[in-house]
């Protein structure tokens, strides 16, 4: 199969016009939001143009989805889901937004262990409900100390509260354990603290880890996940995903109203269960891509910027950087994108611990990733000198 991560910079700036592509200048090599830059799966895009060619544009019914993700789940991840069962959604935070209706009201606490994805706050205040942090451990764990502490001061008083989960991680590229997620649950139960696992990035688990869905695991029947095809197989623009219910929250999910549904892209739908069935050498190929492209990373920040902090992620396409000891501030995206030309995602927005950090998309060509790492060096190099110190590994 030919290489996925392998579009040129002229290509992407004349033929994309997705956001990433289109927010900034042609000087600025965008690496924040989290689209890859790949070529398109055959089986994806086949079967999209056959749709498109015979009509079927009408409202979505998500059934074969449903069976397609049961198909995917039971292959690489030994999970059995019950189709019947999973509800579809117009995408992943939609139907995070709706489970937090079922199990919160307004004013009520919503956990989340940062640093973790950005519009997990937007979305939890945005709709009246309050954020309580129980930050990740120093190396990205979940942390049984902080969640207790936390579920404990969210249901004070009887009040009601849930916990939002990236499984993986985003942004640090954590693979939760299963002994992790068991711990969570267990102390999610003893406190009535009900989970909702955003796991759109489980299709994406690189070599050396192995993903656990939130719900196989004892404990987790009381939670509902939420699962999309979107990400694996970079179909952002073709939005549908599934709300699956552990098998003791089935009738808390048929509580969602039908129209919560109205959303769901029918193409979108055809288009991730193309991805599922018929797209995993595509996908399969693209992981090997990004372990090649992770490693690349971090060889040459080991040898050029060797005091940035950057710990290999385990799954995604997303570098967690550790920026603090280069003098580029709270905010080190921001300055990478005034004097590199780089536009990085701020560490700022995924909560408490993470400034000073900014995350960084590698899914790219390796001659786009040079270039992005090459303005980097080249950014932090200016800084230091400008600052008066010797870097190590850097040669003047």
């Amino acid at each position: 199969m030919a290489r996925v991560l392998d579009v040129s910079l002229d290509a992407l700036r004349r033929d994309r016009t997705s956001v990433k592509w289109r927010l900034y200048g042609p000087d600025v090599i965008p690496a924040w939001v989290a689209e890859m830059d790949a070529v398109p799966c055959p089986a994806v895009a086949d079967a999209v143009s056959a749709a498109m060619a015979r009509g079927d544009t009408g409202y979505t019914w998500a059934a074969p989805y449903a069976e397609a993700l049961a198909r995917f789940a039971a292959d690489r991840w030994a999970w059995e889901v019950d189709p019947a069962s999973a509800m579809s959604m117009p995408d992943v935070m939609i139907g995070v937004l709706e489970c937090l209706r079922l199990f919160t009201s307004r004013g009520d606490v919503v956990v989340v262990s940062p640093p973790c994805y950005s519009s997990f706050f937007e979305f939890i205040e945005g709709y009246g409900r309050r954020v309580l942090e129980a930050p990740l451990t120093p190396a990205g764990r979940l942390d049984e100390t902080m969640l207790d502490r936390a579920f404990g001061a969210a249901t004070a008083g009887g009040a009601r509260a849930a916990y939002l989960l990236s499984n993986p991680q985003n942004p640090t590229g954590v693979v939760h354990t299963r002994d992790e997620l068991t711990m969570l649950a267990a102390v999610a139960h003893a406190h009535g603290v009900r989970v909702i696992a955003d796991e759109i990035h489980a299709p994406l688990v690189l070599t050396g880890a192995s993903f656990t869905p939130y719900l196989s695991v004892p404990g987790g029947e009381r939670g509902i996940a939420l699962i999309s095809a979107s990400k694996g197989w970079n179909l952002a623009g073709l939005k549908c995903a599934l709300a699956v219910p552990g098998g003791d929250a089935g009738a808390d999910l048929a509580r969602v109203p039908e129209v919560a549904r109205h959303g769901a892209s029918h193409l979108a739908a055809i288009a991730h269960t193309a991805a599922l069935d018929e797209g995993r050498d595509w996908l399969d190929a693209l992981l090997g891509e990004l372990d090649e492209n992770r490693r690349h990373l971090a060889a040459r920040l080991a040898a050029e910027l060797p005091d940035v902090g950057y710990r290999i992620p385990e799954a995604t396409y997303l570098a967690w950087l550790d920026l603090r000891s280069t003098g580029l501030g709270d905010d080190p995206a921001r300055a990478l994108l005034d004097r590199a030309r780089v536009a990085l995602s701020p560490g700022r927005i995924y909560g408490t611990p993470g400034r000073g950090f900014a995350r960084l998309n590698f899914a790219t060509s390796r001659p786009i990733l040079d270039e992005i790492l090459d303005r980097i060096v080249s950014a932090v190099v200016g800084q230091t000198r400008a600052a008066g110190r010797n870097t190590p590994g850097l040669s003047w």
